[in-house]
């Protein structure tokens, strides 16, 4: 039987509509792959107070809980453990976005999202953010 995971993660997008994705670093499950930043749940937390302590810890930006939109949610059966992710997309946040783990950012065009790799999990998502994206300058 896989361990459940339940993790949350942000949609990130700019005024231009450039969407921020976060490569995973060296040493960790998956690393060099692309995914929305978030993170673990932890005992006690919501989906959205997690989400703003790891938009904190990450990236170093405060992020309202009331600029939390939902978005989307990842259920995907990895080889070890069973993923839930709730996505929520956030377009205002409080300071600059920068990379306090050491990992790679990137702001990507929906026309450019499907050329970085990913996890399992994320593809359905950045193809759900390319369908927002079109719907959103229509």
């Amino acid at each position: 039987m896989r361990t459940l995971m339940i993790v949350a993660a942000a949609a990130l997008v700019r005024s231009d509509g450039r969407l921020l994705l976060a490569q995973r670093p060296k040493g960790k499950t998956m690393a060099g792959l692309w995914e929305f930043p978030g993170g673990k749940i932890e005992a006690g937390e919501s989906p959205q107070g997690a989400l703003a302590r790891e938009l904190q810890e990450e990236l170093g930006v405060r992020v309202a809980e009331s600029d939390m939109t939902a978005f989307s949610f990842a259920s995907h059966a990895y080889e070890r453990f069973h993923l839930l992710m709730p996505v929520f997309m956030i377009r205002s946040w409080e300071g600059e976005i920068e990379a306090k783990e050491g990992q790679q950012l990137a702001w990507v065009s929906a026309t450019e999202v499907r050329s970085y790799p990913a996890p399992a999990a994320d593809v359905p998502l950045f193809e759900q953010f390319i369908d927002w994206s079109k719907a959103a300058r229509a």
